[in-house]
This record gives structure tokens, sequence and C-alpha cells, in this order.
């Protein structure tokens, strides 16, 4: 569990300092695909100020967030904005477009956190496709994954094991198996996207866990993914 707490708490770093690097360069939009209980809006009026953010997510999980919402009292921001979307069932295009909020020609950076492992092959790829397709030239995506050693069991470390019985347990089994770190530049670009970071363990570890003395670590295989729409 302390390398699922390190996996959860080092992606989310990662991902919103690299908006805040681009949110001066023109990038307007922030889009949250797989949003969940994310606190995005909440914890960042400075950055609300020059952003639209857009949460996707399972109609019931949004239900579920907005209930919780409702009962912590808690005012939405006028720029936050809810869309219902199964990535299972439906598109993302059809999903943003049907927003009117929504600015099909306003550079925008995506999150796509905790949610490629749960996906077949083909949703992760027309997750992809569609963001290339609905976002112009420029934008970028940000996004975890699990290299495909994550599932060959002679492999798995006692941690992994107990981690991955716990998600079958609850109910939300591994559906792929995961990337091939030395391929994902060749599958991004033909998807219609320029790599710009693939960090791997050995990299976050460096960049977010070194010096810890309080037992945290990098996600023995997790990855941390950005690039950018051609």
């Amino acid at each position: 569990m302390i390398q699922g707490i390190s996996n959860f708490v080092s992606r989310a770093r990662y991902t919103e300092d690299t908006l805040e690097k681009v949110a001066g360069q023109g990038v307007t939009q922030y889009v949250i695909l797989g949003a969940g209980l994310d606190t995005f809006a909440f914890r960042k009026p400075e950055m609300m100020k020059h952003l639209e953010v857009f949460e996707v997510d399972h109609p019931a999980t949004q239900e579920f967030k907005l209930h919780r919402l409702a009962e912590l009292g808690w005012k939405h921001p006028a720029k936050l904005h809810f869309i219902p979307m199964d990535f299972t069932k439906e598109s993302l295009v059809t999903a943003l477009t049907s927003s009117l909020s929504y600015d099909s020609q306003a550079k925008s950076f995506f999150s796509w956190l905790g949610v490629v492992s749960y996906l077949t092959q083909e949703n992760i790829f027309a997750t992809l496709r569609s963001i290339a397709k609905v976002a112009p030239a420029g934008s970028i995506v940000v996004f975890n994954y699990a290299d495909a050693n994550t599932f060959i069991p002679e492999k798995l470390s006692p941690q992994m094991k107990k981690f991955l019985k716990l998600l079958r347990k609850i109910g939300e089994p591994i559906k792929m198996g995961g990337f091939d770190p030395s391929r994902l530049v060749e599958d991004l670009e033909s998807l219609g996207f320029r790599p710009q970071e693939n960090l791997s363990p050995v990299n976050i570890e460096e960049r977010y866990f070194k010096g810890r003395t309080d037992g945290l670590h990098a996600y023995e295989h997790g990855h941390f993914a950005c690039a950018v729409v051609e």
C-alpha cells in the first residue's frame, strides 16, 4: 500500500508541475480524464483564474462526488465543468464537444491518471486518438502507465501481488498488459503525438523521492509520460 500512496502522490505532483510550466504558454483549458475525487479546482484558486477546468468521469462517480461536495457545502468554481462519460462505451470527442464551455480551438492540457491500466489497448488508443482530434496542435497530455513486467507473475514483488489481489477483490482488476516503454515513442507518434518525456521508476525516484527517510519510494513498475499534439 505504501507504493500505492507514493504512486498517487508523485503522479499528481508530476502532472501539476507540468501544468504550471505550460499554463502561461497559451494553455487555457485543463481536462482531467477519470477525475474521481480530484480537488485541483478547489486547491488552486490562483491557477483557476487562467483556466477552464473540465472533469470527465463515469456518471456514477461524478454523481457520488457532486453529492459529497453538496454535503460539505463546497461551492463549485465558475470555471469548473463536469462531463459524464464511460470511457469503455463513449467517445471523448462527443463528450467534450457536447459541452458548450469546451473550446476545441483552445490549447488544452489533459491529465489521465490511474486509468490506463483498467482499460483495454483498444480503449486506450481510441482515447488518445480522440485527444489528438478534439484539441489543437500544441495541446498536451500527461498519463501514467505500468510497464509490461507488472503482469508477469514470476517478476512480481510480494507487495505487487498483494496490490493486484486487492484490485481484483474490490472489482477493479487490471485489464491490459501495460506498455512497453521502449515502444511508447513509436506508439504515441502513430497516434498523432510528439513525445516529450517518458519517466522510468529510476527517473521518478530521483526527481521526487531522493533523500526521503519515510520509506516512500517510486512505484517499481510505474512510468509517467508527457506528449504534445502534433
